[in-house]
């Protein structure tokens, strides 16, 4: 498949601070999450993607088009949610979709039309008469995303699109993202931090840390490439357990539930956790296998042991 972006060895810089390192990244059709910690460069890369930074090295290319020539023409054919806000106080949403619509091509009356549409469609058809100021965080969010909408494009690169959203409108927002991906067929790229918004809603992942790609793949594949996991509970010494534990092979992750993912080498099973916690003379509380999941490759990707 044709790519609908992709970067070339690049490099960015801010002053004397390299914030991309020699990034080479294919973008297929499709949805693909741009995960990584906050700073971890992914803002930036959209913005190259958009030829708001120029690069100090390499090439970009969107759409087929080359963002160092061409940055109109690509920009008329996707659209861009950014993290931070950008509506224009004294208009409404209407209105404000509306010349949204304008900037990126429309004629007046059709930019109009179609701003009723998408704020139907994000769930602001209620509230599209009243001004932005108005409107809450998560509102916001979705005005974000229907300016992104308003002129049908091909491609939307959304930056932390559920950000300050409560549990339900975080929900919904992922609903709609994953909407426009399978029923809508529109490419999209996610930048975001957080892992399951990524898993909930990408077929694939590129994970970036520290200005440069340290994985990237289908989803399902990278996570299947894991070996064996469980999840195990102990009492005692802990760093002890894991030092005798990762002597044998196996890879040991902390959780927020003071639950440890342990991954087992060839050969190994819940047998082994049992003889090295006996060693360590150290008592399991809690042992039971487990899946790996996109957390686990994200973990194991920035180097969080």
């Amino acid at each position: 498949m044709t790519p609908v972006a992709r970067l070339d060895n690049v490099s960015v810089r801010y002053g004397k601070q390299d914030v991309l390192h020699d990034v080479a990244a294919i973008f297929p059709p499709g949805a693909v999450g741009l995960l990584g910690p906050n700073g971890a460069g992914k803002s930036t890369m959209l913005k190259a993607l958009l030829g708001f930074v120029r690069p100090t090295q390499g090439e970009i290319q969107v759409l087929g088009y080359d963002v160092a020539t061409s940055p109109l023409q690509i920009r008329a054919r996707l659209g861009y949610m950014p993290e931070s806000d950008g509506y224009i106080p004294g208009m409404n949403a209407v209105s404000f979709v509306g010349y949204c619509g304008q900037l990126a091509g429309l004629p007046r009356s059709d930019a109009i039309q179609r701003a009723h549409e998408v704020l139907h469609y994000v769930g602001l058809g209620e509230a599209r008469y009243r001004n932005l100021e108005t409107y809450s965080t998560g509102m916001k969010q979705r005005i974000k995303l229907a300016q992104a909408l308003v002129h049908d494009p091909e491609l939307l690169f959304l930056d932390e699109p559920t950000n300050g959203m409560d549990p339900k409108g975080r929900d919904e927002m992922l609903e709609l993202v994953t909407d426009l991906a399978t029923r809508k067929g529109v490419s999209l790229i996610l930048s975001s931090h957080l892992l399951p918004d990524v898993e909930a809603t990408c077929e694939r992942v590129i994970v970036m840390h520290r200005g440069a790609i340290v994985t990237q793949g289908l989803i399902n594949e990278l996570t299947e490439r894991r070996r064996q996991v469980f999840e195990i509970q102990i009492k005692g010494d802990l760093d002890g357990y894991v030092q005798a534990l990762e002597a044998t092979g196996a890879e040991c992750y902390g959780t927020d539930e003071e639950v440890m993912r342990v991954f087992v080498g060839p050969g190994q099973g819940p047998r082994d956790l049992f003889a090295v916690a006996m060693s360590q003379n150290v008592q399991v509380r809690h042992l039971r296998p487990s899946v790996p999941t996109l957390e686990d490759v994200f973990a194991e990707a920035i180097g969080e042991k």
